[in-house]
């Protein structure tokens, strides 16, 4: 497979306009890529050509979301999306940690990914992708542009040391109910040795509720005060309750659709999503898909 120049191009753009909200070194915001300080330089001059293997042209399109098709889908501004945005700010800001449970499909992933992508010093870990110790561990070094090579206890070392000289860092941990209990513990490790330095933010779904619940419930070590961390409490956007859910829905489903569905009759595409949502077990899987197709 042979990349066009026209692909390099556009992810060449990709990675300036990811760099203006690294707060590292340039050195650093190159790890981050997987490539080395002088290939990222010569990028960064203009260059792209017999600079890096398309390989690393790929994944690093892949890393920063480059698509060569025009995107028309609009972003709606959702309750979803600003109160994640809402939560994000506050624990970047404040330092503090948060848990976002809910249903799966209403928007978590995309909403958190679209904002962090304006926000300085703020990072995304795809915790599915990482569940054992070790991978988490070299999975955040690379996001945040730290050696992954050497001893663990030192990748480990310099994680806590790029995060604590930072300027207010946030650290997004999505898919966090995948994590291996030896990974959730190494998670409390970062916390206690960066406390009041950075912003935590863990995003799942039931899954992550219940292993924090019977972690706790069954005394398991580090549970409690993992939870104690990340402020007690589990972040719900979803009401309860039938009526509630279903009016929730409803103007998810619309807002989404209002922005993006011309001279669609809304209230007959809301109804017609909705029954696919109930048909899924009230679970949003695309909702970008089931919009198009009902």
């Amino acid at each position: 497979m042979e990349l066009t120049t026209e692909f390099k191009h556009k992810v060449r753009s990709s990675i300036l306009e990811h760099r203006e909200n690294f707060g590292g070194s340039d050195s650093a915001f190159a790890k981050s890529l997987g490539i080395n300080a002088a290939a990222y330089s010569r990028i960064k001059g203009g260059e792209v050509d017999r600079i890096i293997s398309d390989t690393n042209w790929l994944s690093i399109g892949n890393q920063l979301q480059v698509t060569m098709r025009a995107n028309t889908w609009k972003v709606a501004r959702t309750k979803v999306y600003a109160e994640i945005e809402d939560n994000l700010h506050t624990c970047k800001e404040q330092s503090q940690s948060m848990i976002l449970v809910d249903d799966c499909g209403i928007g978590k992933t995309f909403c958190a990914r679209h904002i962090l992508r304006k926000m300085r010093n703020a990072f995304y870990v795809d915790c599915s992708q990482a569940k054992t110790r070790i991978q988490f561990v070299k999975l955040l070094a690379k996001v945040l542009g730290v050696d992954q090579n050497g001893k663990h206890v030192d990748v480990k070392s310099n994680i806590k040391y790029a995060l604590n000289i930072l300027e207010l860092p946030l650290i997004v941990l999505d898919e966090a109910g995948d994590l291996e209990y030896s990974t959730l513990m190494v998670v409390k490790e970062l916390w206690n040795a960066t406390e009041n330095n950075v912003g935590w933010y863990m995003m799942g779904a039931d899954g992550l509720r219940s292993k924090m619940k019977k972690g706790i419930s069954n005394s398991k070590v580090g549970f409690a005060e993992l939870f104690s961390r990340f402020s007690e409490n589990f972040i719900t956007l979803t009401p309860q309750g039938s009526d509630n859910r279903r009016k929730f829905y409803a103007q998810l489903i619309g807002d989404v659709a209002f922005a993006n569905a011309k001279d669609a009759n809304i209230n007959e595409l809301i109804n017609k999503t909705y029954d696919k949502v109930e048909a899924r077990h009230r679970s949003l899987r695309n909702l970008k898909t089931l919009i198009q197709i009902a």
